[in-house]
């Protein structure tokens, strides 16, 4: 007989990933089954293993993928039959987020289950626009509130103007933009002040997330002035008031930028990262897509002399997330690996195999395999020394051909394919293409290439912001102008950080010349 499996109920956090905690992250690695809402973080399903089925489940105002009894009904059918079930919810699943409903159709279908709970929205947007929730001289208390009301689905309706009269209180009302007019009479007619603090904090936590204050009289006005829309939260309190003094994240030096980056989703994790903490919106076009496609009787071989090799290389983070994936399945001690020397390029690559607690020991600073193969002649270590180089489809020939001039064993396991996407019915493409952006930056020349080749699926539509070009060094910005395309800054130095700095400074001089 088939053993149960388990449904784990996750919390997926407001949006940032580093809000993510520590137990999703690992649950969502070691799923076989993922179900995710609209509202969670597109790169968390990054984070799968490449065996694991992905379900897109979400739900946002006048669509539903899938009624809620059939994802009730899928995850009882995936862990019936023995699979470890992920089901991912935006903020916390037990606060506005049925997770209530799913853990009792679990129960009453006798399926094992444990809650994790996430960062709900209220508190990540408050600590994110510079709204304390409570304060001691202001706020005693927090009412977190929905404002979704649908008579017809038998939901509880909220006493808006009992909730207008209570005082030294904050009030958090998730999923209230499209009656927070309505809502905003009430509690005046339950004898709130017209003159009470209000704002509305729009994609809390991320780079997108937008902001703005009033009262409870001008509130519904000023967001619908702005723009904004769901998903948001609302605050009314007198906490909101000095709001504008303890804000910290609308004040980054990249705030409200939209930055595309043109890799890999994967290969941008940590170009990615640092955007964000700086507070930018960042957009990936995934000009390319990896596949794993691994020859099993060419990995048996290579596992099974893994003793006898000098040094792996590694050319990206794709290589380093497959052969690990493999070798874990394979071995269950890392030192398995025996005294293999790590060696590969670029910054997203080293920290992928930093992951697994192993020092690399041969990064050039500039991220090319030409440069990678002259770093590692330089360590004097290669004559006659046994080298693998894990790879893609497109195999870097320069690398291996320097290796081999000096006097190395080179053999090559490639782990995936990688392939040119049609862009024309992506969602990143289809934005980057209404909306435009501030910067694009490239990495590298075949980035540049990718970028032309995809041209038509690109082109903005009138009215789009039109970006600054950004290059990564010379041999990038070189390839750019063969292309035909502007380069408005250069990192003047090898590395993201230096990147980062020409963008801003770029950007600086593009509003004040």
């Amino acid at each position: 007989m088939q053993a149960t499996g388990m449904v784990f109920l996750v919390g997926a956090g407001p949006g940032d990933l580093g809000l993510v905690t520590l137990r999703a992250k690992e649950l969502i690695r070691t799923a076989d089954v993922l179900v995710y809402d609209y509202l969670v973080h597109p790169d968390l399903v990054d984070w799968v293993k490449s065996t694991c089925e992905v379900v897109y489940v979400g739900k946002k105002a006048g669509f539903h993928s899938m009624p809620q009894e059939d994802i009730e009904g899928l995850l009882v059918r995936h862990a019936k039959a023995g699979h470890q079930v992920v089901r991912l919810k935006g903020g916390d699943p037990y606060v506005f987020g049925r997770g209530g409903e799913e853990a009792r159709a679990l129960a009453a279908g006798g399926i094992p289950f444990e809650v994790v709970p996430g960062v709900t929205s209220a508190l990540a947007a408050g600590a994110y626009a510079g709204i304390p929730l409570t304060q001691r001289n202001t706020s005693a208390s927090l009412v977190l509130v929905t404002g979704h009301e649908d008579p017809t689905k038998h939901e509880l309706q909220v006493d808006w103007a009992r909730l207008g009269g209570l005082q030294n209180t904050t009030l958090a009302i998730y999923m209230g933009m499209s009656r927070l007019s309505d809502i905003a009479a009430k509690l005046q007619e339950g004898g709130l002040a017209a003159t009470t603090p209000a704002a509305v904090v729009q994609w809390a936590s991320l780079g997108r997330q937008r902001s703005v204050t009033g009262t409870v009289a001008s509130i519904a006005s000023l967001a619908a002035e702005a723009g904004l829309q769901a998903p948001a939260i609302v605050f009314i309190g007198d906490v909101v008031r000095h709001q504008k003094n303890v804000d910290w994240f609308e004040n980054l030096a990249l705030f409200g930028r939209r930055i595309v980056v043109t890799r890999t989703r994967s290969g941008n994790s940590v170009l990615r990262n640092k955007l964000q903490q700086l507070g930018a919106e960042v957009v990936e076009l995934p000009l390319i897509n990896v596949v794993p496609d691994v020859p099993r009787e060419t990995l048996v071989e290579v596992f099974s002399e893994l003793g006898t090799y000098d040094w792996i290389v590694f050319t990206s983070a794709n290589g380093v997330r497959i052969f690990f994936e493999h070798f874990n399945q394979a071995y269950p001690d890392i030192r398995a690996l025996g005294l293999l020397r790590f060696a590969c390029v670029g910054e997203a690559t080293a920290a992928e195999i930093e992951k697994y607690q192993i020092a690399v020991e041969c990064q050039p600073e500039v991220a090319t395999a030409s440069a990678l193969a002259d770093a590692l002649i330089a360590t004097g270590s290669l004559d006659s020394a046994k080298v693998i180089t894990v790879t893609g489809n497109r195999n870097r020939d320069v690398l291996v051909q320097k290796l081999e001039a000096a006097r190395a064993i080179v053999d090559t396991l490639p782990l995936y394919r990688t392939e040119k996407l049609d862009l024309s019915q992506h969602a990143a493409a289809h934005d980057f293409r209404e909306r435009g952006a501030d910067a694009v930056l490239f990495a590298s020349s075949s980035a540049a290439q990718a970028f032309v080749d995809q041209a038509e699926a690109l082109e903005l539509a009138p009215g789009a912001r039109q970006p600054q070009f950004g290059s990564m060094g010379p041999q990038t910005s070189a390839t750019l102008r063969e292309l035909n395309l502007p380069v408005d800054f250069e990192s003047a130095a090898p590395g993201l950080d230096a990147l980062i700095e020409a963008l801003i400074e770029s950007l600086a001089q593009q509003i004040d010349p």
